[in-house]
This record gives C-alpha cells, structure tokens and sequence, in this order.
C-alpha cells in the first residue's frame, strides 16, 4: 500500500514488511502440508483396512490381505505425496471384481466387493478441508 510521505513529498511502500510476513508464513506450509498428508495417509490405510474387514468388502479369512495394505509419505522440493496402497495381486479383483480366467488359467466370477474408493470418499472432505486450513494459515 502507498501513501504520502510528508516529509519528503514522496511515496512509502511497506513492500519489505508485506514480504518478511509473506516468506515467514512460507515456511510454516510445508511443514504444515507434510504433516497433514502423512496423518490422512494413515487415516486412509486404517479405513480401507476397516473396509476390508468383512462385508459390504471383502471377507477376512488369514488377514494377510488387510495387514498388506501400508502408506509412506516422500517430500521432494516443495512437494508432498503421500501413497497408500498393498503389493497383493488381488487388490483390483476385490476392489471392482472380476469375471473370466487369470493370467494362470483360474476362472473367477468374483462380484466387486468395494473397500478402498468408499475409503477415499470418506477421508477426501476431511484431507480437503485439513489442507484448507494451512493454506489459510489455520485460521479457518
């Protein structure tokens, strides 16, 4: 913002005050951001491992499956992802089903017991409205 100066008739800007204020609150988000993403990160495994725990997902037999199911966060520059996800072949078949033969000749007629997008769903308004709240400096 400018405004007279009244005693040499020209401008004063609070340019450097605007940009220490602005740098400051810089470098509280990515704290802030990583923090978050790795707290819904594991909110989300919890809740796609409590989705497959049975119906409407898929049936536990060993757990084997459920206990798979992991997430890690990596931060590269000013960017943080977090990954949620499990090394089980399965994972898709149960997820959207599947019917005909796999790559080793089995059959299946496998009906979609969904457990990781109702997950998603539940935790995307509660990650969205957590990063809403950095962003506005948790004012919000």
């Amino acid at each position: 913002m400018l405004s007279p100066s009244s005693s040499r008739g020209g401008a004063y800007s609070n340019a450097a005050q605007v940009a220490a204020a602005l740098q400051g609150r810089a470098e509280l988000v990515l704290p802030a951001t990583v923090s978050v993403v790795r707290h819904f990160a594991m909110l989300l495994e919890t809740q796609i491992k409590a989705n497959a725990s049975g119906r409407p997902g898929p049936n536990v037999i060993t757990g084997d499956y459920r206990r798979s199911w992991t997430h890690e966060v990596h931060v590269a520059g000013d960017v943080v992802m977090g990954v949620v996800g499990t090394n089980k072949p399965q994972a898709r078949r149960l997820e959207f089903g599947y019917i005909g033969p796999d790559s080793l000749g089995r059959i299946f007629d496998q009906p979609p017991f969904p457990h990781v997008g109702p997950a998603v769903e539940t935790i995307r308004p509660l990650f969205t409205a957590a990063l809403g709240q950095v962003a506005d400096g948790g004012r919000g």
